[in-house]
């Protein structure tokens, strides 16, 4: 396990004031949903669903699939878990950088592992004898993005493969993407999703993946029972039945980066890394990310992701998340102080 994901406010030694270091929509309006959490606290005297069936069901009707198309995860990280162990021993190969738990499942279920960079044309990929190919679309950390009907040529050029395709950010690019219901014409197709990083909620740890029920029905040998909590299941099928009131607004949030990114490439010493989506990288042409992160924090309050623990980065790099406008200033306001004295 990686301890250095984006959001280490855990770790935070001092007070967090603006936080760019995790990925997920910070504008998020929770307050009826957590009205409605309160009215529903008698839940948790009782056990949840053993295979959150209810939720499985509004998720099913939400993306037209079958309900044995979906298994709901506690977070999309055990979704990739458990696909590393229920195909133990297989040749995985991972496009790089991108999550770190990909490599890290995969090595604890013992897989045979290859790397590609990001920066390849994928159909220049040799995908020959992997049993797995892992990506991220739109990636982290870089918010890379592979365009639909070029990825389902490459899936269905490699039907011998299997393609973990985690679209954690799928809310977060206005480009289209893989539905759900393309598992049905591609069987080896494996999509994973995030129910949290839209609505703010990372912390109930609630995903799913959608797949051909021949692949589902192996991996759900694996699932722990209750492996999703009550609290989890709850929430989340509340922002399914109110999407209104859920509602990302995504181009606001993309001319957000736009300015952001704008202001930060008229700052000596840095080159922004172009995104499709509203988190990106830096890359700092003098001092380190680690010695920016412990400015940044200690003399603003401002948490940024050091990026160099990814792999195929090194510690030049850091990437964030846009915030609003006045808070994003302010950040580069910081980053120039420091920039001055390096």
């Amino acid at each position: 396990m990686l301890y250095g994901h984006g959001d280490d406010f855990y770790n935070a030694k001092s007070e967090v004031k603006i936080n760019f270091s995790s990925n997920v929509w910070h504008g998020a309006n929770l307050e009826k949903l957590k009205e409605h959490l309160n009215e529903e606290f008698d839940s948790l005297t009782r056990y949840p669903e053993p295979d959150a069936a209810t939720l499985k069901r509004l998720l099913a009707r939400r993306h037209e699939v079958k309900e044995e198309n979906i298994l709901v995860t506690n977070g999309s990280i055990t979704a990739f878990y458990l696909i590393a162990q229920a195909w133990r021993g297989a040749k995985s190969t991972i496009a790089v950088p991108s999550f770190a738990e990909y490599e890290d499942a995969c090595r604890l279920h013992e897989h045979t592992l290859t790397f590609f960079s990001t920066e390849e044309d994928l159909t220049d990929v040799s995908l020959e004898g992997q049993d797995f190919c892992w990506l991220c679309n739109p990636n982290n950390p870089d918010g890379k993005l592979i365009h639909r009907g070029e990825l389902l040529r490459i899936v269905d050029a490699h039907p011998d493969t299997l393609f973990v395709i985690d679209q954690a950010y799928v809310a977060f690019t206005t480009e289209e993407l893989l539905k759900p219901k393309d598992v049905y014409a591609h069987k080896n197709l494996i999509l994973v999703q995030s129910i949290s990083k839209a609505y703010n909620i990372p912390g109930l740890r609630i995903g799913y993946l959608v797949a051909d029920q021949s692949l589902t029905e192996r991996l759900n040998r694996y699932v722990i029972p209750w492996s999703v909590n009550a609290v989890a299941i709850e929430a989340s099928k509340y922002i399914l039945i109110h999407p209104a009131q859920f509602t990302l607004p995504i181009r606001k949030w993309q001319r957000e980066t736009s300015d952001l990114i704008y202001l930060l490439r008229k700052l000596d010493g840095v080159e922004v890394i172009p995104t499709a989506t509203t988190f990106f990288l830096v890359r700092l042409k003098k001092g380190n990310a680690a010695s920016l992160k412990q400015y940044l924090l200690e003399q603003e309050g401002i948490l940024i992701r050091d990026a160099s623990n990814f792999r195929g980065l090194d510690e030049s790099y850091i990437r964030l998340s846009t915030q609003r406008t006045e808070q994003n200033e302010r950040l580069v306001a910081a980053m120039k102080r420091w920039l001055d004295r390096q």
